[in-house]
């Protein structure tokens, strides 16, 4: 007589699970039976996954890439995401950073990664709709992190095309949104506070923003999907909007009146251009107050096409803009604005 036991749920090491991505992507995934590994180095984060009951583990990524921790998968969503800094930082982080995950999926004999990469790869100047994950990166790329996200995806690459990682899958999402943001809207609110927000051409530039637990699904999705391997799929919400429309809902949502600072795309690009440069000479390298790379994300039309992440992933997003935009509002205090 022989008796039939269920099968153990599939484990996931979650990196950069202490992050605003990585706490929705911790949840996803122990919502939907998983065992969750969350690996990350802010404590009290920490602390906060493990109640929802996830098992923590402290640490940087050269910690981890010696750790002996067998699991079924891994989401690599750990990575500095400053849109400035030095590219030193950047290499340790998000290119060496991806080395030592790639060290510990060797190590433990783990089947897949699904690395959350970039759409600012595809950053540059001008409109253009519909962007496909073929699309090549610009030449050079308009800031450090875009390339090392760059070089960090060719690493996977080529770990994977050398048998290092049996599996990998590659998500692009774009311009995340929802409560806890601390990047897309708070930097828009830093510039309401200062200047006004920038506005082109009357806003009527189409941008495409992610509601976070829409990224964590896609992970979810890449995650157990089963014809997938070596693939790339860009991920938003699919709901394209003129930027103008969108900062209304948004001060809408913050009680806030709107206030605007009309201005020439062309002339900030290249005075940001400039400043670019300036700082790159001054001691400490402060961040410039304008860069290109904020221009092409809030002077021009950019979007992306979804339908492969739809057809082979079977990604439909259930938050949509207003939700995610709504749920922001409600958690960040009108005195940070």
């Amino acid at each position: 007589m022989t008796t039939d036991f269920p099968a153990p749920p599939p484990s996931v090491l979650i990196t950069g699970a202490t992050g605003f991505l990585g706490g929705y992507v911790v949840s996803e995934f122990l919502a939907h039976g998983y065992t969750v590994v969350a690996h990350g180095r802010n404590p009290e984060a920490l602390q906060r996954l493990q109640e929802l009951g996830a098992t923590p583990v402290s640490g940087d990524l050269a910690q981890l890439g010696r750790l002996e921790h067998p699991v079924d998968l891994v989401v690599h969503a750990a990575a500095l995401s400053n849109p400035w800094g030095k590219w030193e930082d950047f290499e340790e982080s998000n290119v060496a950073g991806t080395g030592h995950v790639i060290d510990f999926v060797e190590r433990n004999g783990v089947p897949r990664i699904v690395f959350v990469s970039s759409p600012s790869i595809y950053a540059d100047k001008g409109d253009r709709l519909n962007i496909k994950e073929s699309h090549p990166p610009r030449h050079k790329p308009l800031s450090s992190y875009i390339r090392s996200k760059i070089v960090a995806e060719a690493l996977l690459l080529e770990a994977h095309k050398a048998g290092r990682v049996p599996e990998l899958l590659t998500i692009r999402p774009r311009g995340l949104i929802g409560a806890g943001d601390t990047s897309v809207a708070p930097r828009l609110l830093q510039a309401y506070r200062k200047i006004g927000v920038p506005l082109f051409r009357g806003g009527e530039n189409l941008v495409d923003l992610t509601a976070v637990e829409n990224v964590a699904l896609a992970l979810r999705l890449a995650a157990a999907a089963p014809h997938a391997n070596g693939q790339v799929y860009n991920i938003t919400n699919g709901q394209p909007r003129p930027f103008a429309e969108l900062l209304e809902i948004l001060f809408k949502d913050l009680g806030l009146p709107p206030r605007y600072l009309k201005a020439n795309a062309t002339v900030l690009y290249g005075l940001g251009a400039l400043l670019e440069r300036l700082c790159h000479v001054l001691p400490g390298n402060p961040e410039p107050p304008l860069s290109r790379y904020m221009i092409t994300t809030i002077a021009y039309s950019q979007t992306l096409d979804i339908s492969r992440a739809r057809t082979e992933l079977g990604y439909e997003p259930t938050v949509d803009i207003e939700q995610a935009l709504a749920a922001f509002a409600a958690t960040y205090s009108v005195d940070h604005a």
